[in-house]
């Protein structure tokens, strides 16, 4: 044998070795994740789940006593695993919230009073004190300006009352004028959304009130009469500029307003036109849409692994342990929103103190974090992400549970789903990591349908993680999407399927796992939006 054809043998002998001890390493690693990940059970859940989301704790609203006592459960826990408290030697990072509530708003239109959550109703946040006469409103359509649609055209509505209809409008044909098409805008592709959207035109235009008619005014009341009652949070810095109030009124309420012109035949007239063409309508109306504010205080929980040899890089691990509390007595539980979210954190925060206890601890550091204020507008993950108690710049990713305890109508015939979104918005090797941790480990089936950039429910800015990514920093937002109990007293811990909690906890971990293990940092090569 000749010489060149010895050293290839002997290359070949050391690649054929490396790839079979790094494959034997990886097996290794992989059992050592498994063993761990296995402490993480449906028992254990539900026996956290039915503590945190019982009737005791009251619906955990922002800034109340029974959010305290969850907190306080949730720091025994962490003790309990030996979890750091790092916020001044402590687990709770306690901040200052604007609360404003209602105080008996009422509107007289002609002499006749209509009355809150019966006539009207509008979210505290979206408003500011309205105490006057005025004798005049404008009508314009739907609120809607848009490339192929403008209901304002040249109307001047500066400092102004504005009546408008809910929705779009649409031809006989079912072709929407917005659109062009038989697919809906953004202006009723999702209630929220369009709200905020002609919300949003309307204060550009400088519009001092805005009166929507809500066709489903019953059902929304109920729907949302909760936060209706309840009261609206901000961070004091976050006040928000005085902008055009949006009030939601019901047809009755629209009928008496408009006098001698009906409310349908309005309507008709537009689609049937595809414009439609501002008036004024005179009236005396006296407005009485007071709030009342006040500063409260809430916190952050916080618990910490340190990790070895890369300590000063970490992994955050949130949840939100608030929900929307109390409203006429019923409970609001929130067992899935965001009860298993916040039960899944704390037992994948005993996994990796287990491991830690046995020698097998991470080499970067976890930092779980319960966070308050969620339901009131991301509160606790906006103040942390200003306030970090760990520079923004060593936080290597986000993950981030909210709601994976149930399943939506979409997976009725197989629940072994998540929906995953933001993973690959930032960082491609993140998105690959939790695609690999999933097919070693879960083989759950991932649904990006979330992660569309055009998703009208913009489920990527409405959660914890979205504080983060607006920081650059990597994130994923596990999921199991909206079902008919969400924000509803129903939203009860024996509707919770906790071996598919299980599944999709694991999933987490094991994520969090070679994120907190593997020796180099993912990398941010995505420019998220």
């Amino acid at each position: 044998m000749n010489t060149i054809k010895v050293m290839k043998v002997k290359v070949l002998a050391v690649l054929f070795l490396f790839a079979t001890f790094s494959g034997f390493a990886q097996q290794a690693q992989d059992s050592i994740a498994l063993k761990f990940g296995n402490t993480i059970t449906s028992d254990d859940l539900r026996e956290h789940l039915y503590i945190v989301a019982s009737d005791s704790f009251g619906g955990r609203n922002t800034g109340s006593k029974e959010l305290e006592m969850a907190a306080n459960y949730l720091i025994k826990e962490y003790k309990s695993n030996n979890l750091e408290g790092i916020v001044d030697g402590g687990h709770q990072q306690y901040f200052p919230v604007l609360e404003s509530r209602w105080d008996q708003p009422s509107i007289d239109i002609n002499g006749q009073t209509f009355n809150f959550m019966e006539d009207f109703y509008g979210f505290p946040r979206m408003n500011q004190s309205m105490e006057e006469k005025i004798s005049e409103v404008t009508f314009v359509g739907y609120g809607i300006e848009s490339e192929k649609y403008n209901d304002y055209k040249k109307e001047e509505v500066e400092g102004k009352a504005l009546l408008i209809l809910a929705g779009e409008p649409m031809s006989a044909d079912s072709t929407y004028f917005v659109t062009g098409t038989t697919d809906k805008s953004r202006f009723t592709s999702n209630f929220s959304a369009s709200m905020r959207t002609k919300q949003e035109i309307a204060a550009q235009k400088g519009a001092s009130l805005v009166l929507m008619v809500d066709d489903n005014f019953a059902s929304n009341s109920r729907r949302y009469g909760a936060y209706m009652k309840m009261p609206s949070m901000m961070l004091p810095d976050n006040a928000p500029d005085i902008q055009a109030n949006f009030i939601f009124i019901s047809p009755k309420m629209a009928n008496a307003l408009l006098s001698n012109k009906d409310l349908e035949k309005l309507k008709a007239k537009i689609n049937k036109k595809g414009k439609s063409k501002p008036f004024t309508i005179k009236a005396d109306i006296s407005l009485g849409l007071v709030k009342n504010n006040e500063e409260i205080q809430t916190s952050n929980v916080l618990g910490f692994i340190e990790g070895s040899d890369l300590k000063d890089e970490v992994i955050v691990i949130t949840s939100h342990y608030d929900h929307v509390g109390t409203t006429d007595g019923q409970v609001y539980n929130g067992a899935d929103d965001d009860g298993s979210g916040t039960v899944a954190v704390l037992e994948i925060a005993e996994a990796f103190a287990q491991a830690k206890a046995e020698g097998k601890g991470p080499r970067r550091s976890l930092l779980f974090m319960n966070v308050s204020g969620e339901e009131k507008g991301l509160l606790g993950s906006e103040y942390y992400t200003s306030n970090p108690v760990i520079p923004l710049e060593n936080t290597v990713a986000n993950l981030n549970i909210d709601m994976i305890g149930r399943t939506d109508n979409e997976h009725n015939k197989d629940d072994q789903y998540v929906y995953v979104i933001g993973s690959n918005r930032l960082s491609t090797e993140l998105h690959q990591i939790n695609e690999e941790a999933n097919a070693t480990y879960t083989n759950l089936v991932l649904d990006y349908k979330y992660n569309a950039f055009d998703d009208p429910n913009r489920f990527y800015y409405r959660s914890d993680h979205y504080n983060f990514a607006k920081h650059q920093i990597p994130i994923i937002f596990y999921f199991n999407g909206v079902h008919e109990d969400y924000h509803q007293p129903g939203d009860t811990p024996d509707k919770i399927n906790y071996e598919l909690l299980e599944k999709r906890a694991r999933l987490v971990f094991y994520t969090a796992w070679q994120l907190a293990n593997q020796d180099k940092r993912i990398e941010v090569d995505v420019r998220g939006k």
